[in-house]
């Protein structure tokens, strides 16, 4: 290999030649170079045979793209051929590799399908249909009886098939994790006395899902990770072939992996195999939304039979940025109020480069670290981060800049404040892209019009969507043309005069200029035909706008997405009126729907391709990234509780009676089920109370990577929430207190 200068942490795992190890890497030390020269070192020592290969297991697309580009260019430097002694995988490629060595073990076919997350979605939408008929109003008779009629229709509509939704996800994926087929998990709850009706009916939604699957001939990701599992398990000359092929296993981003992913880890190892997993526990972030355990990398690393490394030394951030998240790392082990969360981080603490080092951290920049203790609303605090970004892009026009936040609708808030200040704006990481989101709200608006027709300011906006395209020059044109229809007090005396009582005469008696008068004409003839076609099913009436506005290709086919999804919805819910379901399109408009979008932007993305703007996105999609400025947001005791009674979770939901937390009872639950299955017993646990302690460890986590995406200046601000009742969270305080004592 080139002579390259190691820091003393890379140079000990550079020694490595077999058997188990396990690494605990900090943010930014540089574990995918370490790991990559690992393998290439291991590839040229020639210890593997012409069929063996170097396995690689990582977590995203783009993670296993870096890593083949790395491996490869290391190889080529030495003349070998760059594709050759290796193959890197992410989980569910290496699942899908193993299956189909022999896919008549688990029952499939040669040609089986794996549906995306797109399809599989709508699949989980019609198994809830389906289970809605066979257990009508359990959920709604769970609502709380004090809310009033509006507040219940919205929850009706919105929230309740949002956490029916979610909880659906969970139940499945806890399952399939536990190995548990539809089958096998029904006949149990069957000899289960007595199950709930919640049990009951995520299990017709879990049965009605497979049975669609297996419609199609078709599994999802998480039949990837169990079917392989499976295989494994049903022929032990696959398990000897596999390990044979791949004689040592590098793991990276292991503190994101499953029970069952660690399993069949295992089974590719063997007892005597080499095994190295590298990960931060610190920054496993997606416990809540997968069947994670970091504390799975906890165990292996502590093992006796396991080589413990570290990788402490991180050349990202500016020194104190570095003791910000040490000293949040401390005060969490050691003076969390909560004892039960004192576990959430772990050693070891980040450590600045050495003076040699060729990646020395960088200085502070600008104001350095600011915790703005100051209590904002959420408009306030919007108005704060958008003016103090700009300030900062005035004074640093080159530098990277990232504003954080924990949901997405608040991350799409911040992406219109910038957007309508004027600022260049990089929505790369966003939920859904601002094309979808326009397409989106351009239908929703002229909807609104074709379905209130007269509504003069609804056909106004309509007619601004149907000129949103329009050269820039022109705006102003527009927008007064649209200010004349607004002015009109009886939209039909535009759109369907009778004789003289006609508006467009009115406005050429008035001598409005000809081109006004033309373009309004043209419009009318527009909506008329909109009009003819509301007959037609919603999505064939949104296809026909489609048709009429000017759209480029990928608008087009949001379009026909939409279109799709409002199909859906339609036959899911019958009830379901058109304003209900262009409420839909209204909440994909305002980022706040689930959606699955086309996206220019859907891995790889590079913060340093968009220096000059600003960059908006949620904590989690922000892992992995960094920026010279950092904004975190709303870091009060909502977004990020510590656990205590005294505050409130989004878990525990306001809607339902006694705000009880719906998906942490079903789990536990479906925990206890299993546990019986298999002759064992469970301590007697308090499944909310436990919930709040996972939340609390997760949120420390995430706070914990925000702060350490931060290179040269970090600013933290604390807002009163959604429900204005929220105080700075109790990290924040104790930060606060780290910096004014000077401790920083």
């Amino acid at each position: 290999m080139p002579e390259e200068r190691l820091r003393q942490a890379q140079a000990r795992i550079l020694t490595y030649r077999q058997g188990l190890m396990g690494i605990s890497a900090v943010p930014g030390s540089g574990k995918t170079w370490t790991l990559s020269r690992l393998a290439a070192q291991l590839i040229l020592a020639g210890d593997l045979a012409l069929d063996q290969e170097v396995l690689v297991v990582t977590f995203s697309n783009s993670a296993a793209d870096n890593f083949s580009a790395r491996i490869g260019q290391l190889l080529q430097g030495y003349g070998l051929l760059p594709d050759i002694g290796y193959r890197v995988r992410t989980l569910h490629g290496l699942a899908n590799d193993i299956i189909h060595e022999r896919p008549e073990l688990v029952g499939l076919a040669e040609d089986f399908n794996i549906v995306d997350e797109k399809e599989a979605e709508s699949i989980l939408d019609d198994a809830i249909a389906q289970a809605e008929e066979a257990h009508p109003q359990i959920f709604e008779n769970l609502l709380d009886p004090s809310l009033s009629a509006n507040r219940r229709d919205t929850v009706l509509k919105e929230s309740l098939p949002a956490l029916i939704h979610s909880m659906s996800r969970a139940y499945i994926k806890t399952a399939k994790d536990n190995l548990l087929s539809a089958a096998v998990l029904g006949e149990m709850i069957g000899g289960f006395s007595p199950a709930s009706e919640i049990i009951q009916y995520m299990q017709k939604v879990y049965q009605a899902y497979q049975a669609a699957l297996a419609y199609r001939g078709a599994v999802d990701f998480d039949d990837l990770i169990r079917y392989a599992h499976s295989s494994l398990a049903a022929d032990p000359s696959l398990v000897s072939l596999l390990q044979y092929r791949w004689p040592i296993i590098l793991e990276d981003e292991a503190q994101d992996s499953s029970k069952l992913q660690e399993s069949i880890l295992r089974k590719l190892v063997g007892k005597q195999g080499n095994w190295v997993r590298v990960g931060d526990p610190n920054q496993a972030i997606y416990e809540s939304f997968t069947t994670a355990d970091p504390n799975l990398l906890k165990r292996f690393v502590g093992h006796p039979e396991t080589r413990k490394e570290d990788l402490p030394e991180s050349g990202r951030s500016a020194l104190p940025i570095i003791n910000l998240a040490n000293e949040l790392n401390r005060w969490a082990r050691e003076a969390h109020p909560i004892r039960e969360v004192r576990d959430a981080l772990d050693l070891p603490l980040i450590l600045p480069t050495e003076e040699d080092d060729p990646q020395l951290n960088p200085s502070l920049l600008g104001e350095g670290i600011v915790l703005h203790d100051q209590r904002f609303e959420p408009a306030e605090e919007l108005d704060h981060v958008v003016k103090s970004a700009q300030d900062w892009l005035r004074q640093y026009p080159d530098s990277t800049v990232a504003v954080l936040a924990y949901y997405n609708d608040r991350v799409a808030q911040f992406a219109n404040a910038f957007r309508d200040a004027g600022t260049p704006v990089s929505e790369g990481l966003l939920n859904l892209p601002r094309v979808t989101r326009l397409s989106a709200g351009a239908l929703a608006n002229i909807l609104v019009s074709i379905f209130n027709p007269g509504n003069a300011k609804a056909l106004s906006r309509a007619f601004e969507v149907y000129h949103r395209n329009a050269p820039l020059e022109t705006r102003t044109e527009i927008m007064r043309r649209s200010a004349l229809i607004a002015a009109c007090s009886k939209p039909e005396r535009f759109l369907y005069p009778i004789g003289e009582d006609d508006y467009l005469l009115d406005l050429s008696k008035n001598q409005q200029d000809e081109d006004a008068i033309t373009a309004l004409i043209n419009f009318k003839a527009t909506v008329r035909r909109w009009h003819l076609a509301r007959q037609l099913p919603l999505d064939q009436l949104m296809l026909t706008i489609g048709q009429d506005l000017d759209l480029d290709p990928y608008e087009v086919a949001t379009v026909y997405r939409l279109a799709g999804l409002l199909r859906d919805l339609a036959q899911a819910h019958p009830e379901w009126t058109p304003m209900d379901l262009n409420g839909e399109l209204i909440r994909i408009a305002r980022n706040q729907r689930r959606f699955f979008a086309f996206s220019e932007n859907e891995d790889g993305y590079d913060p340093e391709e968009h220096r000059g703007q600003v960059t908006v996105a949620t904590l989690h999609k922000s892992k992995g990234l960094e920026w010279d400025k950092i904004f975190l947001t709303s870091i009060n005791d909502y977004d990020f509780p510590s656990g205590s009674d005294s505050e409130s979770y989004q878990a525990e939901r306001y809607f339902i009676e006694g705000q009880r937390n719906l998906e942490a009872e079903m789990l536990g639950e479906l925990d206890e089920l299993i546990a019986v299955s298999k002759a064992k017993t469970l301590p007697p646990r308090d499944h909310a109370l436990a919930s709040r302690h996972q939340i609390a460890r997760e949120r420390l986590r995430l706070l914990y990577v925000g702060i350490t995406r931060a290179k040269r200046s970090l600013t933290l601000t604390w807002n009163t929430g959604k429900i204005r009742r929220a105080g700075p969270a109790k990290a924040f305080l104790h930060l606060r207190d780290f910096l004014e004592q000077g401790d920083g």
